[in-house]
């Protein structure tokens, strides 16, 4: 993932004005929603041609199970790295180059006459498909920003996972109905014109990048989309795939190769100016990873039954792949259902536990389930993982969009799939396990088994996620998504009349952030402050530090804003930043917790992009810009409480990452030395929210001013 100071943000991307009319009609969002059911499509189908592509070519049927594998592989590593690419070069740009692939892609399998030649196309396919999901979440986003609204309708991201969840489980059903009357390459021909009718889509309806595309130097790209880290992914993954696809036999080499590669992997990326695998929001953001965790299991417990179940209807109980394929399309309708109805609701957290509780149920039925069990309640068995794909993957999807640094959203999304196709080969794993010895009833009920500790697993993960529940508060009190920003509303309430403190209206803050009011009448009251005697602090909005706290883009917005107040009402600005020079690093005591981790890691390097300011918060000729060495504002290579008093400064405006680090040592350090104090709640944050919610509720508001950047105006004009 890139850090959240990548200056290739969706703001920079995006086209000039909002679009007119609905900004997300059909011809918008049609080509997105056929792009993107591109991969879990060819994801599903094969799973009925498996054995007429075995006795074609004349090989096992276990053979064939490198076809699922291959794509697999391919979309895991392509997913993450067409999202970052996507940031890179433009969304569109990439959406059209995927799908351009898969047609060459069906071209290739529909004229294979070897295996060989059928895995080189499946891995063009799984190239090419997998630039549709990151591209199009980066598209919508992209499309929300320019119609002004604060998130898409919940609709066009619920549609997105409708058209994927769907296509994964009518897959087998449609591969059934083609090989059934075409035969097995199929599987492969359809993609020429389902590809080609998506890519006239995508020309005519969706507009060009604005921003030209941005080569430069051969090193500087592979650093731009770190090259080295992209190539660490790809070799832990595939030494990951080689070890599950041996099991049951175990692959002591391939394993530990993966363990290397993984280490390796994380300790490039902690060095990385601009990481493809973001460790450290990883790390930081655990609602992200959980969700990645979360999505993973899920679809690794659903691709057991996929596959698990398809191959023991056609060899155990003798059905035919058209038939085998019609059984399962109860369970893509209700996969359509079930996701249509999750992408209408805000909360997720009872949706996932419903997801995960219905796992279970399927599960444990799947161990009741035999040869002689009657067609009808198999398919019921079926519709109960149809509602679990349904609704697991809109609400993983929902957390995704709301947990993801907007600047790494391409990188994000694929990352989420990524975690969907590692649990798709550990399910072609624990398939293939069950069934080493021939398919059979025995080998099914493996596989309810693993599958029964897979689901319980993921229930535990979900009912004990608080941040879910947080999440759900939070998101309940937001204006529906694709309202436009609505601003503060006017205050209607009555006001006292102090000399130097004023009514101020009051505004939407954030769910963790507080205000002091006045015990007497309710209200609250705000002292007024001066711009010519207020300075607004600007602390360490820095690549290196933006990386680590959720939802960066949207506190470097409102720090903008912030700054746009201070040059219009003529505050001064201060910017901090920490960085250590040789020097400064040689200083650092080996006891010192922090510093001393980062001198060895290296990341606070004075002089790297990492440690800049971010460009977007552009410094003028009569602006400070300290660098600390230390957490602490004060901290500094600058005087500055010097510089300070020398411009008769007596309040200080707060903002700053984190909050547990620099704002809360500075901001108690500025108390005692008696500033009048103003915290930009909606401008601060944390690697962890529950502290910075204890934070702005329990121990700022005894030493500042709570307020939101929206307050500043009515602040200075009341002091006027």
């Amino acid at each position: 993932m890139p850090s959240a100071g990548d200056t290739r943000t969706p703001e920079r991307i995006s086209e000039a004005g909002a679009p007119r009319g609905n900004p997300f009609g059909a011809r918008f969002v049609a080509p997105l929603y056929l792009g993107a059911s591109l991969n879990p499509v060819n994801s599903s189908i094969i799973a009925t041609a498996l054995v007429a592509i075995a006795a074609a070519l004349h090989i096992p049927v276990g053979d064939t199970a490198i076809l699922i594998s291959s794509l697999y592989l391919t979309s895991a590593l392509a997913q993450p790295a067409a999202g970052r690419l996507a940031e890179e070069f433009g969304p569109r740009r990439i959406f059209v180059a995927g799908i351009t692939l898969v047609l060459v892609a069906g071209i290739v399998g529909s004229l294979a006459h070897s295996l060989t030649a059928l895995i080189v196309a499946r891995v063009l396919i799984g190239a090419g498909t997998s630039a549709g999901y990151p591209a199009a979440m980066l598209l919508i986003r992209r499309r929300a920003e320019q119609a002004g609204h604060a998130a898409p309708p919940r609709e066009v991201l619920g549609g997105l996972s409708i058209t994927g969840a769907a296509t994964v489980a009518v897959g087998p059903a449609i591969g059934g109905l083609l090989i059934g009357g075409a035969g097995w390459r199929a599987a492969f021909w359809i993609n020429i014109p389902v590809a080609a009718v998506a890519l006239f889509l995508a020309l005519a309806g969706i507009a060009r990048d604005p921003d030209p595309v941005r080569f430069g130097s051969p090193r500087a790209l592979a650093s731009r989309i770190d090259l080295l880290g992209m190539l660490g992914f790809g070799g832990s993954l595939t030494a990951l795939m080689i070890f599950l696809d041996a099991l049951p036999r175990l692959d002591w080499p391939a394993l530990a190769a993966a363990l290397v590669l993984a280490a390796a992997l994380a300790g490039w990326e902690l060095r990385a100016a601009q990481p493809f695998l973001d460790v450290r929001l990883l790390v930081a953001n655990g609602a992200l990873t959980r969700t990645y965790l979360r999505n993973g299991l899920t679809l690794m417990g659903t691709y057991v039954i996929l596959y698990g179940l398809t191959q023991w209807l056609e060899v155990a109980r003798g059905l035919s792949a058209y038939q085998a394929g019609l059984m399962l399309m109860p369970m893509g309708v209700l996969t359509a259902l079930a996701a249509r109805v999750v992408s209408r609701r805000a909360a997720v957290r009872w949706p996932l536990i419903a997801c995960a509780v219905l796992l279970l149920v399927g599960a444990m039925a799947t161990l009741f389930v035999g040869s002689g069990t009657p067609i009808a309640a198999v398919i019921c068995v079926t519709a109960v993982f149809g509602l679990t794909s349904g609704a697991g993957t809109v609400a993983n999807q929902t957390v995704l969009y709301q947990e993801a640094p907007a600047a790494a959203l391409g990188t994000a999304s694929g990352l989420l799939r990524t975690f969907g196709y590692i649990g798709s080969i550990a399910s072609a794993a624990i398939t293939g396990t069950a069934f080493h010895r021939g398919v059979s009833d025995s080998g099914l009920h493996s596989i309810a088994w693993v599958l029964v500790a897979i689901s319980a697993l993921v229930l535990v993960m979900t009912v004990l996620d608080r941040q879910l529940a947080r999440a759900d508060l939070h998101h309940t009190d937001q204006p529906p998504a694709g309202a436009r920003n609505p601003g503060p509303a006017p205050s209607t309430e009555p006001t006292r009349a102090e000399p130097t403190r004023t009514e101020i209206p009051r505004t939407e803050l954030p769910r963790t952030e507080s205000r002091s009011a006045d015990m007497t009448t309710g209200t609250h009251t705000t002292p007024a402050l001066d711009p010519a005697r207020t300075a607004l602090l600007l602390m360490d909005f820095q690549p290196v530090v933006l990386g680590a706290v959720p939802d960066p883009q949207g506190v470097l917005a409102r720090a903008g804003e912030a700054l746009a107040w201070a040059r219009a009402h003529g505050a001064h600005v201060v910017f901090v930043r920490v960085a250590l020079t040789d020097k400064d690093a040689a200083a650092v005591p080996a006891h010192n917790k922090t510093f001393s981790q980062a001198v060895a890691a290296g990341y606070l390097t004075d002089g790297t992009a990492a440690t800049a300011v971010h460009e977007s918060l552009k410094a003028e000729e009569d602006d400070l810009t300290v660098r600390k060495i230390r957490i602490s504002a004060f901290a500094s290579d600058t005087d500055l409480r010097a510089e300070l008093r020398a411009r008769n400064v007596d309040t200080l405006v707060l903002a700053g990452l984190s909050t547990s680090g620099v704002v809360l040592t500075t901001l108690r350090q500025a108390a005692d030395e008696d500033y009048r104090l103003f915290l930009l709640a909606d401008a601060t944050a944390d690697p962890d929210p529950e502290v910075h919610r204890v934070l702005m509720e329990k121990v700022f508001p005894h030493q500042a001013e709570i307020i939101s950047t929206a307050d500043l105006a009515a602040l200075s004009t009341a002091a006027q």
